[in-house]
């Protein structure tokens, strides 16, 4: 299968750790041109990026912050000015407000400020960074868009209110986005994993993640690469003619601990 990403320049948002660096990876594997971005782990960024050249590809790093939106634009512009475009752009930086979510706080105890910062950074922050490369996808008559969101937009938890919301919102912006940038070669579907095995998830007790697997169809759950190459399909010339999706990576299918 050819996925035509020689030569083509990947944007992975967010692309220092888990998901985002896997990502970034297995585009330079089909030697792509990657850009990613970071918030504040540069180090990590640099070491992704060293990757990113050891797999076949070509690195561009540059900071990101989701919560000041004008920087969205501003890494964009910054891969512009390296590379003459985007084709293909991952949306997967996320703003967690902490380390994660709390389950222990309810719906109404959320301050507002909050909820505008959440929907802000995680909903507002990935259309800025679209806003940023459509029209050069638009000129070209092609490109691909996969919004990185979450098994918790459907599942829903308690106390994520704001974060499932935000990551909801994704649907109805690709939803949007497929009828506007179909006509012009441009794709749009969303991914969501579920509880994925990142270096975060090595923290969490093994009886709980033997309890998350058992609830999955493979008994297993998925590792970044497994979303990597999820996210390879749809951004490349592979996916001829998918737009506007969801699709639930595999771990979707895993209940978090804390629900009942």
């Amino acid at each position: 299968m050819d996925t035509g990403l020689r030569e083509r320049v990947v944007l992975v948002t967010g692309g220092s750790s888990g998901i985002g660096a896997a990502t970034a990876v297995a585009f330079a594997r089909e030697g792509a041109k990657v850009a990613i971005t970071y918030r504040k782990r540069e180090e990590a960024a640099r070491a992704v990026a060293a990757a990113i050249t050891e797999a076949g590809g070509e690195p561009f790093v540059t900071p990101m912050d989701l919560e000041d939106l004008p920087s969205a634009r501003r890494a964009v512009d910054a891969v512009l000015a390296r590379w003459g475009r985007v084709d293909v752009l991952v949306a997967n930086a996320v703003r967690w407000g902490g380390d994660a979510p709390d389950p222990t706080v309810r719906f109404e105890d959320v301050p507002v400020e909050e909820w505008l910062a959440m929907v802000g950074a995680n909903l507002v922050g990935a259309a800025a960074a679209v806003r940023g490369v459509l029209p050069g996808m638009r000129a070209r008559g092609w490109g691909r868009i996969v919004l990185i969101s979450s098994g918790v937009a459907e599942e829903g938890l308690p106390g994520p209110g704001p974060y499932g919301t935000a990551k909801a919102g994704l649907h109805g912006m690709a939803r949007a986005l497929a009828w506007e940038g179909g006509r012009d070669g441009i794709l749009v579907n969303v991914v969501a994993p579920g509880f994925t095995l990142t270096e975060k998830a090595s923290g969490f007790p093994r009886k709980i993640i033997d309890e998350l697997a058992a609830g999955v169809p493979t008994r297993r759950l998925s590792d970044p690469e497994d979303v990597a190459r999820l996210v390879v399909f749809l951004g490349s010339a592979a996916n001829g003619n998918l737009t506007g999706e969801l699709v639930r990576e595999g771990s979707s299918a895993a209940r978090a601990p804390h629900v009942g």
